[in-house]
């Protein structure tokens, strides 16, 4: 275990393992066949490449693309570890070098497509090496119930049967219960033991919005992530084009990606956006698992996924370094009908397979609870939390819900009245006394729900429809079209009541990490990163991560050692790098007046008791980035004891590096930071009374700790 932790620490610079990595590690260093499903951006990799480090032999490495390998191999070398790989990419020269370090044992990773695998001049060269270990990525290609089936994969079982003494480890982030079984049997490792860590991706904000103009709430919402990378996903090539298009028009830095491009066309755009030279793209499905930037801080889909699987990858895109990311969708039931209208194409089996994986997905758009349940729920696994706190249903403002049943009951009076023909644009147009062509020239105007609806806008009709096909009181059929099921005529007779809402529910969509840190310093860093990436011609984040950046705006380590304790910063990094970071790090500090806090940089297993002073215990662990909700969950106690051990904490005099959310008006929080001035901060009272009771005692603490000095 020493030397596992030793690699963990000097070649890769992390101090702890994630969840099951340590576990599966210990497993197949045993020498025992292994399957991990493991969620992305959770370190699957190190489940292999560090066994790779101590096995004596070599370790191959099927992956399903060529610039994943080229990506995977980048970030080892960066860590001094010897990789390579072997595709259609290399020259004959380029390939010859290759199998000349693997021949003289050179190497300790193998990267190979299966198709270059399986090839008998690669089993040749491999048959004269000892094979200690097979990786096999993204596993779920095996099995038909995958969303990426490759029918070369099938073929890995007989390559290991020439290899018998190498052990197996496949791993995956999207596998359901039906896959899992698909990779045991296809691989034939019936025996493996399977690592299923949490499909909850923690850091993930997730939202689902209706779509009403898919181009003006692309550019609300892109606009909030100002010199960050981001995707933006469309149905469809010209979608794609149109979009993209229509936002370097708007001077946004954006570029498209679909099958429709020349493979040339693809590479340049694809790799524009991992060098950071663009940041945006806009993109059909065709963006595949090749992409392995952890930086990218939001995913739009701009229509709606082909089911929940593609959907669930995609965002999977997001936040691979642990930093808050948002994903927004943009649904319509419109979208819906264009998806089953491609299935038809579909032979039966298979149509009737993309519509159940279809349904799930309209499932998890229309849910009215957390997102994480139906999406968790998928994947077979039960999500338990009352409240995640990062998607649109757990930060959705309380609306009180209403009864809507009269309103209920207009709507559904009217689809019948017009013989269930109609969308629901047409049945709010009769419904408001619209006087347009189609309405009188049909004689709509002289039913009896005409003009019934006035009162509500066409937003709030709209919102309504919505509402309904949610809950089930109506259905929508071929085109869009609403049709009317036994609970509408349960409404329509007064046999129930239906409660929602008028108005759409507004939420408080977080869009940032929640760590507080050096802004002027990260910027300063992130520049050195590309001057020195395009130096080196590789992506920004192989010389080092944002997590990296963060935890260095946070700690300012100026020492060699103190830098070793900064999240991703291996020895062969810290030789490189060290001496340029800690220049830059410490002319800064003589600046700004900074001193070296990196030492308050401890893991929540390190920290001491402090001799039973716990507010030390508390603010220790607050500073090194754990919240106070977490704290409060950890302790069994209210958000109002952690608020006094922090109190107490800064009043010994310790800076808190965190921001505590303070749900109030800027101006209201000026006012009280104003009355700390003049009546000072050891009792709270005197301000408490000043304003008559109107902010509560915790609203005084956590402005008051989120002070400066």
């Amino acid at each position: 275990m020493d030397k596992i932790y030793n690699i963990l620490k000097k070649t890769f610079g992390y101090e702890e393992f994630r969840e099951h990595q340590k576990e599966i590690i210990k497993t197949v260093l045993n020498k025992k066949n292994v399957i991990a499903i493991m969620p992305t951006g959770s370190g699957k990799s190190l489940c292999y490449q560090i066994p790779a480090l101590i096995f004596d032999g070599l370790t191959i490495v099927v992956s399903p693309l060529i610039s994943l390998m080229k990506d995977q191999v980048l970030q080892l070398k960066a860590n001094g570890i010897e990789a390579i790989f072997l595709n259609s990419t290399l020259s004959l020269e380029e390939y010859s070098y290759n199998v000349n370090s693997l021949l003289n044992k050179e190497i300790k990773l193998l990267y190979v497509a299966p198709e270059t695998l399986i090839q008998e001049r690669t089993i040749n060269i491999l048959k004269q090496i000892k094979i200690d270990l097979i990786a096999v990525d993204e596993a779920h290609c095996i099995s038909e119930w995958g969303h990426d089936f490759r029918p070369e994969y099938r073929k890995l079982t007989d390559f290991r049967k020439q290899f018998p003494l190498a052990t197996t480890i496949a791993l995956t982030a999207t596998a359901t219960p039906q896959v899992q079984k698909d990779i045991a049997k296809n691989l034939n490792i019936p025996e493996a033991k399977t690592f299923l860590s949490s499909f909850n991706r923690k850091n993930l904000i997730l939202e689902v919005i209706p779509k009403t103009d898919a181009f003006s709430q692309t550019i609300e919402f892109i606009q909030k992530f100002k010199n960050q990378s981001g995707l933006i996903y469309c149905f469809s090539r010209k979608q794609v084009d149109s979009v993209a298009s229509d936002l370097q028009d708007l001077g946004y830095s954006a570029l498209p990606y679909h099958a429709g491009l020349t493979s040339l066309e693809r590479e340049k755009n694809q790799e524009a956006f991992i060098k950071d030279e663009v940041k945006i793209i806009v993109a059909t499905i065709a963006f595949g698992m090749g992409i392995n930037k952890p930086d990218v801080r939001f995913v739009l889909h701009h229509d709606l996924p082909k089911n929940i699987e593609s959907y669930y990858q995609q965002i999977g895109r997001a936040g691979r370094d642990g930093i808050d990311s948002h994903c927004r969708l943009l649904f319509s039931y419109g979208d819906t009908a264009k998806i089953k209208y491609f299935l038809k194409e579909k032979e039966e089996k298979e149509r009737f397979k993309s519509l159940q994986l279809l349904e799930a997905l309209v499932n998890f758009c229309e849910s009215e609870v957390c997102r994480r349940i139906p999406l968790l729920k998928y994947f077979g696994e039960e999500y338990k939390e009352e409240n995640c706190g990062k998607c649109d249903i757990c930060l959705s403002e309380n609306i009180q819900k209403q009864d809507i049943t009269i309103e209920a009951q207009k709507f559904l009076s009217c689809i019948k009245r017009t013989n269930e023909s109609f969308g629901a644009n047409y049945i709010i147009n009769i419904l408001r006394g619209s006087k347009d062509k189609n309405v009188l020239n049909r004689n709509h105007n002289k039913l009896s729900t005409y003009g019934i609806g006035m009162d509500l806008s066409k937003k709030q009709w709209q919102h309504l429809s919505r509402q309904l096909i949610r809950k089930g009181v109506m259905e929508l059929g071929e085109y869009n079209i609403l049709k009317l099921n036994n609970k509408s005529w349960e409404i329509l007779r007064g046999r129930k009541t239906l409660f929602g809402t008028l108005f759409e529910e507004k939420s408080k969509m977080p869009v940032t990490q929640n760590i507080a840190y050096d802004s002027e310093l990260f910027d300063i860093l992130r520049k050195i990163r590309k001057e020195l990436a395009e130096e080196e011609n590789v992506p920004p984040y192989i010389i080092f991560g944002d997590k990296t950046l963060i935890d260095i705006s946070v700690f300012y380590p100026q020492s060699k050692d103190s830098l070793m304790k900064m999240s991703g910063l291996g020895e062969h990094k810290i030789k490189k790098y060290g001496k340029l970071l800690l220049d830059v790090i410490r002319n800064y500090c003589v600046e700004k007046d900074i001193e070296d806090i990196s030492f308050k940089k401890i893991s929540q297993k390190k920290i001491p008791s402090s001799s039973g002073k716990r507010h030390l215990e508390v603010g220790r662990k607050f500073n090194s980035g754990i919240s106070i909700q977490e704290l409060c969950e950890e302790y069994k106690v209210k958000e109002q004891t952690i608020l006094n051990h922090l109190y107490k904490y800064k009043l010994a005099g310790n800076n808190l590096l965190q921001t505590i959310e303070v749900d109030l008006p800027n101006e209201d929080i000026h006012k009280i930071e104003e009355t700390f001035s003049q009546l000072g901060t050891e009792r709270f009272k005197p301000v408490f009374e000043k304003f008559q009771g109107k902010y509560s005692y915790d609203i005084l603490r956590k402005i008051y700790l989120n002070k400066k000095g």
